[in-house]
């Protein structure tokens, strides 16, 4: 499917969302939308592999949509189901029941079958307790197919949701079937959702711009980044991974590489959001042994894998990529005080969680690994505990690049933000300093990086670039030393190291006292001439101005 058909199918699913919302707001919408979506995928994805593993013994329905060639097989091979289930679930990961499939869902729709939103409970519950290998317990927790906004009686919502499914079957019908395009579209809803969620939009989506970014950095070796992207890495870590849009970013900039990730490994809060992230690694192609997506809070490390004690077996990460919620309020403790976490470095304030969350990345990084964290530019400069830990952090050699980005880049904050790049060991004795804040196209809502369309600037490009080969560029790019940044007391802020003042262009003063004679010749010729309609008209003459007339006309 190329890129056009793409931007077209997403933009029917959103116009279809858009039609059908109604009385339920955007978010309760998108999680029946991409559930759906992700149903869809599911099925698409099995029965492919279906038709592939039976061969010549998969049912021939002659394009007759009304017909689910596995239900057909099923129906005539019962003694052979066991073994053929065993099959798939060693082949794509996952079973789903005929009656499950998208197919069979959408032709109950079609029909207005009253069992529809029965069997769509059943399967919702069958695909997270029985499916996979590992369980997804809990995937569909937030699609609510009892809820009365869906209607008063099951009769109504039982219609309600025969109509959505309907209208998403014949917008997918336009278009081929194709799964891999299911992946984009699935990530441009979730763009347009984010985009009429406000604040709510920080909780699951980093925009695809800094994603890029982010992920650029982190796939780039650590000690050479100018040799280019690594073919391998054994784990990507994500603390705040939201839908997953930035870890499936790092995995498909190394897949562009031709390098593969061993393991992905995520972790997320909100429910609605966790639940969106494990959808989104499956949907994209990403198997369930090949992910690990953990719902708890990351500041208290409620995830037990994170709680090893012993430093052998203390999980660790090649690449950390974040985007946590900006001045998170939080509760430090004294027990978070001992935490091997934040021991070393004292615990972030109360009203700013921010290097509470940088911390806890960055312990869990490899020493050959990189992390790539987006934070508000308060942490560059604030003062108190902030200060202690940044002056650490620096003193131990850890901060390797700040990239200062243009405000108003996120749907849920207008404030600028910064990127901060940490190594355990880094090989230069300095701090890259990148100001990319001017560098940007004014959007109506948002404000965005340019990507080089047209043949234009490219931002993105040029803040990688920059990192990746330590370039300095006047007003743009500075590589500081550690002494100088001691000097101004291992203060961040950008400005105190890159001038973004332009210098005044150097004025001749020749040509310019040239150039004023002459406009002064030209001022009393005009005059003159001027000054001879008036005195024929017999009014008053301008001042200023010698007519050098001669005696008679002065008379």
């Amino acid at each position: 499917m190329t890129d056009t058909n793409q931007k077209q199918l997403g933009n029917t699913l959103w116009s279809i969302a858009d039609q059908l919302r109604g009385a339920m707001d955007a978010d309760d919408f998108r999680d029946y939308m991409l559930s759906f979506l992700f149903l869809r995928y599911l099925s698409d994805n099995y029965e492919t592999a279906a038709k592939k593993e039976l061969g010549r013994d998969y049912p021939d329905v002659g394009g007759d949509t009304r017909k689910v060639p596995l239900a057909l097989w099923y129906a005539n091979n019962v003694d052979d189901i066991p073994a053929f289930e065993k099959q798939m679930r060693r082949k794509v990961h996952y079973v789903i029941q005929p009656a499950h499939l998208w197919n069979s869902i959408a032709n109950l729709a079609r029909t207005q079958n009253a069992e529809l939103l029965n069997t769509l409970q059943a399967g919702f519950k069958y695909i997270e307790t029985e499916s996979f290998e590992s369980t997804f317990q809990g995937l569909f927790s937030e699609i609510d197919l009892s809820s009365p906004k869906l209607g008063k009686k099951y009769e109504d919502r039982n219609a309600k949701l025969c109509a959505i499914i309907q209208k998403i079957a014949e917008g997918l019908a336009e278009f081929s079937t194709n799964i891999d395009a299911l992946g984009d579209a699935y990530e441009y809803l979730i763009g347009q959702f984010a985009a009429g969620s406000g604040k709510k939009a920080g909780e699951f989506y980093t925009p695809q711009q800094i994603s890029d970014i982010l992920s650029a950095i982190v796939t780039l070796d650590s000690q050479e980044p100018k040799t280019g992207t690594k073919k391998r890495l054994e784990s990507v870590m994500d603390f705040a991974c939201g839908s997953g849009s930035l870890l499936l970013n790092v995995r498909k900039r190394v897949a562009q590489a031709g390098g593969t990730i061993g393991k992905i490994f995520g972790q997320e809060k909100n429910i609605t959001t966790y639940n969106l992230a494990r959808m989104n690694m499956l949907l994209h192609g990403v198997k369930d042994t090949e992910f690990d997506i953990f719902h708890g809070d990351t500041l208290l490390n409620e995830w037990d894998m994170m709680r090893e004690q012993n430093p052998a077996k203390k999980p660790a990460f090649d690449a950390i990529v974040a985007n946590p919620p900006f001045s998170y309020r939080w509760e430090p403790t004294d027990a978070l005080a001992d935490d091997v976490r934040f021991k070393s470095h004292g615990l972030a304030p109360k009203s700013a969680a921010d290097f509470a969350f940088l911390l806890h990345g960055f312990h869990f990084l490899k020493d050959e690994g990189v992390m790539a964290i987006i934070l508000p530019h308060g942490v560059l400069f604030r003062g108190g505990a902030e200060e202690r830990i940044r002056t650490k952090l620096l003193k131990d050699g850890h901060v390797d690049t700040v990239i200062g980005l243009p405000a108003n880049l996120f749907y849920s904050t207008g404030i600028p933000v910064c990127i901060l790049v940490l190594k355990k060991c880094k090989k230069p004795d300095d701090v890259l300093f990148i100001n990319a804040a001017e560098h940007f196209v004014k959007g109506k809502r948002q404000n965005r990086l340019r990507n080089g369309e047209n043949g234009g600037p490219d931002d993105i490009k040029k803040i990688i670039d920059t990192y990746q080969f330590r370039k300095e560029d006047p007003r743009y790019a500075r590589r500081v030393s550690m002494a100088e940044i001691e000097k101004n007391d291992f203060n961040l802020n950008i400005s105190r190291y890159i001038s973004t003042a332009v210098s005044e262009d150097e004025i001749d003063l020749a040509v310019t006292h040239a150039s004023l004679v002459e406009i002064e010749k030209a001022i009393h010729k005009a005059t003159a001439k001027h000054n001879e309609f008036l005195k024929e008209l017999g009014k008053p003459l301008l001042p200023g101005a010698d007519l050098r007339l001669d005696k008679s006309t002065q008379k």
